[in-house]
């Protein structure tokens, strides 16, 4: 694993480990012991692997599990952002990786990146005190089994590509992406970019929450990056939390 030079200009620092419990995880414990960053940690292997509401992320070896710790990166209620600006910089890593794929990487609110409608990544964002800690999980060489939503990798997808190659480029575009966003002043730009590579925008859709499901359209984000769902009434619903399905998606699968 390696920065990209741009990263090392920015001050960005790595650890590589071989096999770790979570790069999250340990993340975490060096905020708490003081670290501040910015501070990848990057995996081979992890053995405790989360996903969002602590599902478990299958770390199959070849694949890129790597977490970004940063220090005050905004303010609080801007935290939510990152998992926009983060998702930017990874589909940005992967198409200067895999140019090949163009319009197949697009991305689902919140935080995952599908190529050909498929899960190839997703991302955790989680607050340490004052520290932020962005988690990526990228499925490079292999995905787990077919689960609630259809999977794939950047190697089935057709990309000759590694999790080096994947990290390095991750590395540079998350320092732009960040720039960007400026500590949330930018998401404005943020938010237009995410929209252009939306999957299913102006499409049907269906929002689990924790009590109940809802269906409706794709209507877009608002200002802070909640999902707006329309209804057939005219009426529009913003959705703060969920797990969106893309109904037409899942006919096809």
């Amino acid at each position: 694993m390696r920065l990209d030079p741009v990263a090392v200009a920015a001050g960005v620092r790595l650890t590589v480990h071989e096999v770790i419990g979570s790069t999250n995880a340990e993340a975490k414990r060096l905020a708490r012991g003081g670290e501040r960053g910015p501070l990848w940690i990057v995996a081979r292997t992890q053995t405790q692997g989360r996903g969002r509401r602590d599902n478990a992320w299958v770390s199959q070896p070849g694949n890129l599990f790597a977490s970004l710790l940063l220090t005050d990166p905004a303010p609080p209620s801007r935290a939510p952002e990152l998992a926009f600006v983060s998702v930017l910089a990874l589909t940005d890593a992967v198409l200067a990786c895999a140019p090949g794929l163009g319009g197949q990487v697009t991305v689902k609110w919140p935080n995952d990146m599908l190529v050909d409608s498929r899960k190839a990544a997703g991302i955790l964002i989680e607050a340490e005190g004052n520290a932020v800690v962005i988690g990526l999980g990228v499925n490079c060489v292999g995905h787990p089994p077919e689960t609630a939503f259809p999977a794939t990798d950047l190697v089935s997808a057709g990309a000759a590509v590694d999790a080096d190659d994947v990290f390095a480029a991750l590395s540079a575009a998350m320092v732009a992406r960040l720039a960007q966003w400026s500590a949330g002043a930018g998401f404005a730009a943020t938010r237009t970019d995410w929209l252009a590579r939306a999957a299913g925008l102006g499409a049907p859709i269906r929002v689990r929450l924790p009590d109940r499901e809802m269906t409706g359209q794709f209507s877009g984000l608002d200002a802070q990056g909640r999902l707006l769902l329309g209804h057939a009434d005219g009426t529009t619903e913003i959705v703060t939390a969920g797990d969106v399905f893309g109904l037409a998606t899942e006919a096809r699968h």
